[in-house]
């Protein structure tokens, strides 16, 4: 039954055009999903991570910096469709600060590095069928971001839902482009690849890379980290942050017992018998902030002696196959971690740095937070908090804001500031008005909601 899976599997990737190596990547993986393959990975086979190298403790030279500088590159990946937030387009194309988008501040980002270094520094998109229009359209305002000879895009692959049941793909007539889903942000490999990206990259002489999300402004390229990373002969390496008690439930790092190989750990790896010790962030002491370095040439040589295929640990998502109707059937996404071929590189290595490298926007509350005073752009756009802050304000909205239509209508003269608040907590309907403050630890309850937060209102103090 499971060998006729994968059979009518590859047809239907074969009939949608998807690459040879990446129909090979999905047999592999649905070799190890039919096999019992779940991804798990024991704590009694892991020790933890007492201590890594922290970027603030680099003593990087300024002349070995600027040569690591101009032979990386940089890719964002952004096909992600924000629609936890109930977008239908790249969430990169939200206002973040200023009226500029979260790809008009990477571009910004990336410009003024090329000034400062005076390195090629070209920045490359890995998009989605689905983000990659929108996404071109919005970075042609940035012509002077081209680099001759190199794509600005590639696109991620695709592959078919799979029935629980059978493993067989699932057919879903109402919407057949719910029939199927990414592979997970691991794919970056395959399509890096099997786009020819990876060798045009090389022949312009590029050695390293550097890969983040397109949602985070906080993975602004840095030449003391790409000099550390050029300097360690280290075919990947990670960045890492120390774990807090609001970072539970993301993966961290371990070793493997066996041979002290590094290794990412994401919660769908845990038993439930080790749940506790996964979220023991005095055991487990560093989360992944999805910031990578690659040598790109060790990434080739390990893809050739492979056949192409990698070999990242799966990860069994299951879901209805449409995500919106819960009666619709079961289905299987076979999926990949990026930050999981941290256990695929022998002398992978990993770095602490600041929480200032890691600022996602998942949800309206982030966006709130990183649209408000509390940060600030630097001339060369680096985002940071303003410095009388140490640390981000918390902030939590009601499921009225869930959604970014509602939230900009409550919001209608921007974020309240932040500046002086430890937290946030919106409970109900409130429409905010111009001049809200927020100092200290505030409250809004449900009392009286739907209603208005007058202009000039201070919340808590």
């Amino acid at each position: 039954m499971s060998e006729s899976g994968l059979d009518q599997a590859r047809r239907l990737m074969e009939a949608g055009g998807v690459h040879p190596q990446a129909i090979a990547v999905f047999a592999h993986s649905y070799d190890m999903l039919a096999g019992g393959e779940t991804g798990i990975l024991a704590e009694d086979d892991l020790t933890p991570v007492d201590e890594l190298p922290r970027l603030d403790d680099l003593d990087v030279d300024e002349t070995a910096a600027a040569a690591a500088l101009a032979a990386t590159a940089v890719i964002k990946l952004n096909g992600g469709l924000g629609t936890s937030m109930g977008m239908d387009r790249a969430k990169s194309l939200l206002p973040v600060r200023d009226g500029l988008s979260f790809l008009d501040v990477i571009a910004r980002q990336v410009l003024a590095l090329r000034a400062q270094y005076g390195a090629p520094l070209p920045l490359v998109v890995m998009n989605s069928f689905r983000t990659s229009e929108d996404t071109r359209a919005a970075l042609a305002r940035h012509p002077e971001l081209a680099t001759e000879g190199l794509p600005g895009e590639f696109l991620q692959n695709r592959e078919p839902k799979l029935r629980t049941a059978d493993l067989t793909p699932v057919s879903w007539p109402a919407d057949p482009t719910l029939e199927w889903c990414p592979p997970g942000h691991g794919d970056i490999y395959t399509a890096l690849d099997a786009s020819g990206t990876l060798d045009a990259l090389l022949d312009a002489g590029f050695r390293y890379v550097f890969v983040s999300n397109a949602d985070n402004l906080g993975a602004r390229p840095d030449p003391r980290l790409a000099g550390w990373f050029a300097a360690s002969g280290s075919p990947f390496a990670a960045e890492f942050c120390r774990r807090t008690a609001a970072d539970r439930k993301g993966g961290h790092l371990a070793r493997r017992r066996d041979d002290g190989q590094l290794v990412l750990r994401e919660s769908a790896q845990t038993r439930p018998e080790d749940e506790a010790a996964f979220g023991d962030i005095d055991r487990h002491r560093y989360f992944n902030t999805n910031n990578l370095w690659l040598d790109l040439a060790a990434l080739r040589d390990k893809l050739r002696a492979n056949g192409g295929v990698l070999g990242l640990p799966i990860i069994r998502n299951v879901k209805t196959v449409d995500p919106t109707d819960p009666t619709s059937p079961e289905v299987v996404q076979i999926e990949t971690a990026m930050g999981a071929a941290i256990g695929l590189f022998e002398g992978a290595a990993a770095i602490e740095v600041p929480r200032r490298r890691f600022l996602p926007v998942k949800s309206t509350s982030d966006l709130l937070v990183l649209r408000s005073d509390a940060y600030e752009v630097t001339d060369d756009f680096e985002v940071a908090l303003v410095p009388s802050r140490t640390a981000a304000p918390l902030v939590d909205l009601d499921k009225t804001y869930k959604l970014v239509g509602d939230f900009e209508q409550r919001f209608p003269a921007g974020p309240p500031s932040l500046v002086a608040a430890e937290k946030l907590a919106v409970q109900g309907d409130w429409t905010f008005g111009a001049g809200v403050r927020v100092l200290g630890a505030a409250v809004v309850s449900s009392d009286g909601s739907p209603g208005t937060i007058p202009d000039g209102t201070v919340l808590g103090g």
